[in-house]
C-alpha cells in the first residue's frame, strides 16, 4: 500500500498533468472556433457549387469533360487526411477502420496517399503506401490543396488511376464526427439523377460567354472546392475531438486527485490515531 509521502508525489503529477490537459483543451477550443466558421462558411459554397454543376452538365446536350468519364481503369488513389499529433481520441482510429473497410472490400487496386502521418503509421505494410504531403504550416493553404488536386487531377486524366477518392472525418460537432471515404473523379451522375433534373428544369438556361466555356470553368474548380472542404472538415474534425478528449483527461486528472487525497487523508489520520493510541497507553503505563 502507498504511504502518504509517494501519495503527495503522485498528486503533484496529476495536477501537472491537468494544467497540460487544461492548457491544451483551451488552444484546441480557439482553433476549433476558427476552425468551425471556416466549414462552416464552406460548405454552402461546395454544395451550390456542385448542385450547379450537376443541373447545368444534365441540360446541356452533347457536352464532354476529362473528369467526367469513366475510364476502363482498375487503379485507384486514396488521398487520406488525418493529423499528424494524436491526443484526440478516436479521430484517427475511426478513419484508419474506415480506410481499411474500403481497402478490404474494394475490387480496386488503390494506392494510397497522405496528409498526416497517424493513419499512415497504423496501416499494415501490405497496402500500397504512396507519397505523404507536407506543407509550410500544419494545416495546408487553399494553394497548397489546389496544387496537390492539380497533382491527382492528372493521374486521372493521363489515364494512371481511373478513380480518385478522399478519405477524412466530416465534422458535425465539438463532440461528433463521421469517418467518410468519397470519390472525387470522375464526376458522374446515375442516369436518373440526369432524368430528373431534366424534368425539375423542362427549359434551358441563358449562357454567357456559353455552356461549354462555363462548364470547362466550374468543373475543375468544383473538383478542387470539393477536395479543399474535405480538408476543412478534417480540421475542425480534428481540434473538436481534440478538445473534447482534454476535457475529458482533465476530468479523470481531478477525479485521480480527489481520491488520491482521501487515501492520503485517510493514512494521515490512521497515522494520527496510531500516535495517540502510543501516547494514551505509554501513560497509563506510567500512571500504572
Amino acid at each position: 500500500m502507498a504511504n502518504i509521502k509517494e501519495l503527495k508525489k503522485k498528486i503533484k503529477s496529476t495536477k501537472s498533468t491537468s494544467k497540460i490537459t487544461q492548457a491544451m483543451k483551451l488552444v484546441s477550443a480557439a482553433k476549433l472556433a476558427k476552425a468551425q466558421n471556416n466549414i462552416l462558411n464552406s460548405r454552402p459554397y461546395a454544395r451550390e457549387l456542385e448542385g450547379t454543376i450537376k443541373v447545368v452538365s444534365a441540360l446541356v446536350q452533347d457536352y464532354d469533360h476529362e473528369f467526367l468519364h469513366n475510364k476502363d481503369n482498375n487503379k485507384a488513389v486514396l488521398l487520406v487526411i488525418s493529423s499528424d499529433k494524436g491526443l484526440c481520441g478516436s479521430y484517427n482510429s475511426q478513419l484508419a477502420k474506415k480506410v481499411k473497410k474500403f481497402l478490404d472490400t474494394t475490387a480496386l487496386e488503390v494506392k494510397l496517399c497522405f496528409i498526416g502521418k497517424k493513419v499512415r503509421d497504423v496501416l499494415d505494410s501490405n497496402y500500397n503506401k504512396g507519397k505523404t504531403y507536407s506543407f509550410a504550416k500544419a494545416e495546408p493553404t487553399f494553394v497548397e490543396m489546389e496544387h496537390l488536386g492539380v497533382e491527382l487531377g492528372e493521374m486521372f486524366t493521363t489515364g494512371e488511376v481511373g478513380k480518385v477518392f478522399v478519405a477524412y472525418n466530416i465534422f458535425q460537432s465539438a463532440i461528433a464526427f463521421e469517418p467518410e471515404v468519397k470519390q472525387l473523379l470522375p464526376m458522374t451522375m446515375d442516369i436518373s439523377e440526369k432524368e430528373e433534373l431534366a424534368e425539375k428544369f423542362p427549359f434551358d438556361f441563358k449562357y454567357e460567354p456559353g455552356a461549354t466555356e462555363i462548364l470547362n470553368t466550374l468543373i475543375p474548380q468544383t473538383y478542387i472546392s470539393t477536395l479543399y472542404t474535405a480538408l476543412l472538415d478534417a480540421v475542425a474534425a480534428e481540434h473538436g475531438s481534440r478538445m473534447s478528449a482534454m476535457d475529458s483527461a482533465s476530468s479523470n486528472c481531478k477525479k485521480a486527485i480527489r481520491t488520491l487525497s482521501i487515501k492520503m487523508n485517510k493514512l494521515r489520520q490512521a497515522a494520527i490515531t496510531t500516535e495517540l493510541s502510543e501516547v494514551v497507553s505509554g501513560a497509563e503505563s506510567v500512571n500504572g
